[in-house]
């Protein structure tokens, strides 16, 4: 009966660790789309307004800390050095 136990315990932390995983990388892969949309936006328009600013600065710091760069780092720091206008 023991080793059934831990055989289940094992399954399921196991299970748990590939949910959370994918979790995370589904996460990130949102983030890293709304980054992009907005930065791109921003880019195009050539100009950022503060509200967008802190938006992307918001989403950004969320990627980075799920393991998020290339791309989305690139377009931040892009849309980031961006003249600040209001509209």
């Amino acid at each position: 009966l023991s080793s059934v136990l831990e055989s289940h315990i094992k399954n399921h932390m196991i299970h748990t660790k590939e949910e959370n995983k994918a979790i995370k990388n589904g996460l990130l892969a949102i983030l890293h789309d709304r980054l992009y949309q907005a930065c791109t936006h921003y880019i195009e328009k050539g100009y950022i307004d503060l509200p967008g600013l802190k938006n992307i600065e918001y989403l950004y710091k969320s990627y980075h800390a799920l393991g998020g760069n290339g791309t989305g780092t690139e377009l931040y720091t892009r849309a980031k050095a961006l003249p600040i206008r209001d509209d």
